[in-house]
């Protein structure tokens, strides 16, 4: 019977004909008064004839086998896949903000220029930085704004010859993208033996052709760049610019401000960092902040305060210009304004050191059956791998897969590229020690299937509502439309 109404509740077509859930009254005219015959339709469309109660059984049902953070443990890594408070998104809803026409004159949205320049100020405590802008929309593009205003510099500057970004092999993938994306030449380095950058393959490729370092800090193994201030010192030797990806700040804030390591420019992804909602395509934000030889270069306008007043600063005549419509993400922006005043300098830090924590928890209750693929204490998320010798055949992705019969969304997988069947996993601070022992739990029992019944694990996932799918098959004959 249960199988039954499971079965009835899921059911794709419900429409009946005869039923409905909403009754329009007719109108005086009809189409054909209105619209020229040839805009009419010769056959009525095939609308679902559903009941309102139907409805929203349906759509509630169809909620229901959605993986979220409000329902389940999300350990995406390099995701930051946190909780969010409810209250920022009421806040960032209020009308003031929400209903503020986008060309609405400065004097009319003073409230939200103050906040969004309080927010850049907050952003240059946290760093150290001398400047923010808050325009770009997402962190690949703060990346591409960064290198923008790399390029506006030494355009400025007169130093032509810099064509070239170097990119290590631990770095996001959107770092070489976007610096392609921006005119460079991308110099790939491979990584020394303990996952961060090999300072010998950096000095052989830095040259008076080298514009940009990019670096991940903490990068995608989930490793402090230990040399980070003596790496600086290389770079601003050979003339070049330190750019660092500020996507994993979550385990930075509070204890270290990046300035201090000798960065030129960072962005941050405040839908990463600073608790505004990720996932599903957005939206994003990903300011940019600058050391302050960079802050004349950064995208216009900027927000200032000017005596007791706030405006948008357009005089700035070495701006690379514009790179987002009208100043940014502005919810996303107010969400991370009201995350960073709850927290003071001690809470933020806590933060970031919980969020640490609970990533070498993890990665030490699991080194005898996941062992970490850089036996070392890692920063925000762990990096593990397979002991292919006791697998019986088994993949990472077949352990994904039968996580989901467990109740968990699956980690990240085969990210980063050096690790072979890297399973990348983030707690973030927001998951207490319980659901970081079940999580254990379900590992360690996954494990135990791999030894005893492998085809198991290969068949997952065994009880959700969609199976395992032919990925090669879905990947090159996708059906997009049902």
């Amino acid at each position: 019977m249960q199988d039954i109404m499971k079965k009835n509740a899921l059911s794709i077509e419900k429409s009946v004909s005869g039923r409905r859930g909403v009754r329009f009254e007719q109108s005086a005219k009809l189409p054909q008064d209105i619209l020229p015959q040839e805009c009419l339709r010769k056959t009525a469309p095939k609308l679902p004839e559903m009941s309102e109660l139907d409805t929203v059984r349906h759509f509630t049902n169809l909620s229901r086998q959605n993986y979220c953070l409000d329902s389940h443990f999300y350990p995406l890594g390099s995701c930051t896949m946190k909780y969010n408070p409810k209250a920022y998104d009421v806040l960032s809803g209020l009308d003031g903000f929400a209903s503020a026409h986008p060309f609405a004159p400065q004097a009319g949205v003073q409230g939200t220029l103050e906040l969004l320049y309080n927010l850049q100020e907050l952003l240059k405590e946290v760093t150290g930085l001398s400047a923010f802008t808050l325009q770009p929309a997402a962190g690949a593009h703060g990346e591409l704004t960064g290198i923008l205003t790399a390029k506006a510099y030494f355009k400025a500057h007169g130093e032509h010859q810099r064509a070239e970004v170097i990119v290590p092999d631990t770095a996001h993938g959107t770092n070489p993208a976007t610096s392609n994306m921006a005119g460079y030449k991308v110099v790939n380095i491979k990584s020394a033996a303990d996952g961060c950058v090999d300072k010998e393959a950096l000095q052989k490729v830095l040259s008076d052709k080298t514009a940009v370092v990019m670096l991940t800090v903490p990068n995608t193994v989930g490793l402090f760049e230990k040399d980070i201030c003596e790496i600086a010192k290389m770079v601003h030797a050979a003339g070049a610019l330190l750019y660092m990806d500020g996507a994993n700040f979550n385990a930075l804030m509070g204890v270290a401000k990046p300035a201090s390591f000798g960065i030129d420019m960072m962005h941050l992804n405040l839908h990463k960092s600073f608790a505004a909602p990720h996932g599903g395509g957005g939206p994003g934000s990903g300011p940019v902040g600058v050391a302050a030889h960079l802050a004349e270069f950064l995208p216009k306008p900027t927000v200032a305060k000017v005596g007791e007043k706030f405006v948008l600063q357009e005089t700035m005549p070495n701006s690379l210009g514009k790179i987002k419509a009208f100043y940014g993400n502005i919810a996303v922006c107010i969400r991370a304004y009201c995350f960073l005043r709850q927290y003071d300098e001690k809470t933020l830090r806590q933060v970031a050191e919980q969020a640490v924590l609970n990533a070498n928890y993890v990665r030490v209750l699991l080194k005898d059956y996941f062992p970490a693929f850089f036996d070392a204490p890692c920063m925000h998320e762990c990096v593990l791998s397979l002991q292919k010798e006791k697998m019986n055949g088994i993949r990472t992705a077949d352990i994904a897969k039968r996580l989901l019969d467990y109740g968990f969304y699956a980690p990240t997988i085969y990210f980063p590229l050096i690790v072979p069947e890297a399973i990348m996993i983030e707690p973030t601070e927001t998951e207490n020690k319980e659901m970081l022992d079940l999580f254990v739990k379900a590992m360690k029992a996954i494990f135990e299937e791999i030894i005893s019944e492998p085809q198991t694990v290969h068949d997952a996932p065994l009880h959700q509502l969609v199976k395992r799918i032919d990925e090669v098959s879905a990947a090159r004959e996708p059906n997009l439309r049902w």
